[in-house]
């Protein structure tokens, strides 16, 4: 949008219409929403996470019915009497502790068991198999010395590894939900009535979830647009702002699409309803993060990779020991160390610590105001090099201010603000508002006006204190036949800023300058960036001047204006050369090509089509300087995950041999309690390490 360009007939609405962000385009065909059915659709509730809270109740439900079980199993069990020098003995002991953990092991472990069956199918062992070795070495050896040898059981081990895990995977699903609320809060002020229109006309009062393609509604003013269509009659402006991004009100007229959830002005709108349920915009929204909390982040496939070999190295070592002990000692001792080198090769910390870790930064995200809906993407965030932002509505408010007043000798800015306000105050155009909200942060006096006029190709008009007061554009004072200072007005359109002129009967009062204004929090994230090594580059439609104004009140690296949607992603990708790493910032659907290209796609505001395709972090609160949220975290996510991960592992390479018997000799025996009183230090330590991820 060229602003220089701008004249003020564009203050007539018909002429700011956002043609070019043709909604219709938003066609996410290729997502398969066939399972959102609208109809099944609570608002209050929304069926998409139905599922996963499921398996987050069952979860929860697990470990507290273990949690019953397993107290009573450790104070019965060998290894608490000797630590905690007690007895306790009676007829049957030894039959309840076996039933007790009988049941702890086929209800608390029936998920591990159920998951190590599909990675033994998939031919993938992993975390589950890795997992179920140890439970189920621990209750086979268990059982066998409850009836048939002698030997100090695994009940207390098999437990309390079972319900650690539990609470593992508790915790991450449920930390995994809170990454939605701040959406499922949003569809949940979706209207759930709409006012549907009959073959006559009529206006019939009907529930959301009974509209279908083809019907066709009426949105009142100031009412929520119920589901997305296309408007067939009626003129008004329309809040998107919370769907797209783009604060300045959407032009709507017959021919354009209309998005549900979005806020209708002061006109009235007639709309053809052409999606509902799950092929609505706000609707693949949620299925985006519902999709996106499925993904494993590359750190946790790195924590998979490790249990898959720790898997390997476990059996053959375990097979090892017991084939060495059965030779050199008998077949109880051998049992017993390979059931112990089995027992403490599981991932406490590998199977915990990580899903902790993604659990508390996920929890800081939602905090910051980030969706994170790409793990790996966002782990990558610790290593950009430059940040490219988009301008309207990313860098600069998408708002119109008032930047420059220029009062004619004998009026004061006050006075020229004055008139201009009042006029102004009866429009809902975004450059109106912009005076406006200048005439009411200073306070100026709002006077009584009649005979408005909205002057087509030129600008307002009305009677003020019984004067003819207009507020033109440059085209607006060429019809008049009205000279002005051109060399000021040169100057102000060279910024990039739109020129209005106040006319009180006929003479010039002065003139006000608007432009999209620059976000305070815009300075603060350049500097931080530059500070940090990364460089700050903008990219936009708008033409160079205005552009270039921008970039210079920044101090930004690069500026590339005029840029089209192709363009953008073919700078993206230079701007990827030497392997640089590039994040890009945008908000609206011309960014989508070049969020796709980048190695980091940020949304700001949710855009519309960046949100459901491309963008892997989505800034809720549209603020750039979450930008630097999302460095901070991912530095302080990857650390505590590399920590934990050393930890894990190097506790495994010391442990297994000692578990085996290596030092047996110099009289060194790592015994099936140590092992799991070792292992559980191992898990807690983790458990903390990652508790304590924090950013400024």
């Amino acid at each position: 949008m060229d602003h220089s360009q701008m004249d003020h007939s564009q203050m007539d609405h018909s002429q700011m219409d956002h043609s070019k962000m043709d909604h219709s385009k938003m066609d996410h065909n290729q997502m398969d929403h066939s399972q959102m059915d609208h109809s099944q659709m609570d608002h209050s509730k929304m069926g998409h996470s139905g599922h996963h809270e499921h398996m987050v109740a069952d979860f929860r439900k697990r470990f507290w019915v273990a949690l019953v079980f397993t107290i009573p199993i450790t104070i019965l069990s060998e290894f608490m009497m000797m630590l905690f020098n007690y007895e306790i003995n009676f007829p049957g002991d030894s039959i309840l502790l076996f039933l007790m953990s009988s049941f702890v092991f086929f209800y608390g472990g029936k998920p591990f068991l159920t998951g190590a069956w599909s990675e033994l199918k998939s031919r993938t062992p992993g975390m589950m198999m890795l997992i179920s070795l140890a439970i189920i070495s621990a209750y086979i050896y268990s059982t066998l010395t409850t009836f048939f040898i002698q030997g100090m059981d695994f009940y207390f081990e098999l437990a309390t590894l079972i319900l650690i895990m539990l609470l593992g995977h508790w915790i991450e699903m449920k930390s995994q939900m809170g990454a939605s609320r701040a959406l499922e809060e949003l569809i949940k002020l979706m209207p759930k009535e709409a006012h549907k229109l009959d073959d006559e006309g009529n206006i019939v009062e009907v529930s959301v979830e009974d509209l279908v393609p083809g019907d066709r509604i009426l949105v009142k003013s100031g009412e929520k647009v119920p589901l997305d269509g296309k408007i067939y009659e009626g003129q008004s402006t329309v809040d998107e702002s919370m769907l797209t991004g783009e604060s300045v009100p959407v032009e709507k007229v017959p021919g354009l699409d209309a998005i549900g959830g979005s806020i209708n002005g002061s006109g009235v709108l007639k709309i053809e309803v052409e999606k509902t349920g799950g092929e609505t915009y706000l609707a693949q929204v949620i299925q985006m993060v519902n999709d996106a909390q499925q993904q494993k982040s590359r750190s946790q496939g790195l924590a998979d990779t490790a249990a898959k070999w720790l898997f390997y190295i476990a059996l053959v070592i375990g097979i090892i020991t017991f084939i060495y002990w059965i030779f050199v000692a008998d077949l109880q001792f051998a049992l017993a160390r390979m059931v112990t080198v089995f027992v403490i090769a599981c991932p406490h910390a590998l199977g915990l610590a990580v899903p902790l870790v993604n659990a508390v930064s996920t929890s800081i995200a939602a905090r910051k105001g980030l969706l994170i809906r790409n793990r790996t993407q966002f782990e990558d965030a610790r290593r950009i090099d430059r940040i490219v932002f988009d301008k309207t509505g990313t860098l600069t408010e998408g708002n119109f201010g008032v930047t420059d007043i220029l009062a004619a000798e004998g009026t004061t800015e006050d006075e020229l603000l004055s008139l201009a306000y009042s006029v102004e105050s009866q429009s809902d155009h975004p450059i109106a508002k912009g005076i406006v909200r200048e005439g009411e942060k200073r306070s100026v006096t709002l006077r009584p006006i009649n005979d408005y006029k909205n002057l087509t190709g030129e600008g307002l008009q009305a009677t003020v204190d019984g004067s003819e007061v207009a507020v033109v554009s440059p085209g607006g004072m060429k019809k008049r036949g009205l000279e002005y200072n051109h060399g000021s007005f040169d100057h102000l359109a060279q910024q990039g800023k739109t020129v209005v002129f106040v006319l009180k009967d006929n003479v010039l009062q002065g003139v006000i300058a608007i432009a999209d204004m620059v976000r305070d929090t815009s300075y603060e994230v350049v500097q931080e960036l530059k500070k940090q090594g990364i460089e700050s580059i903008m990219m936009t439609g708008d033409n160079k001047r205005v552009a270039n104004y921008v970039g210079e009140k920044l101090g930004l690296a690069q500026v590339f204006a005029e840029v089209l949607p192709d363009e953008k992603s073919k700078n993206v990708r230079s701007l990827k050369a030497d392997n640089k790493k590039v994040a890009m910032v945008g908000d609206g659907i011309n960014d989508a090509p070049a969020l796709a290209e980048a190695d980091l796609g940020i949304a700001i505001g949710a855009g519309t089509d960046v949100a459901i395709e491309t963008a892997d972090v989505i800034l809720v609160n549209s603020n750039p300087k979450d930008v630097l949220s999302i460095i901070k975290l991912s530095k302080a996510s990857y650390r505590k995950m590399v920590e934990n991960l050393v930890w894990a592992v190097g506790y495994n390479v010391i442990a297994i041999p000692l578990a085996a018997g290596v030092l047996a000799n110099q009289g060194f025996l790592v015994t099936p309690a140590m092992a799991a009183v070792v292992m559980s230090v191992s898990t807690v330590v983790c458990a903390v390490n990652a508790r304590l991820l924090k950013i400024d």
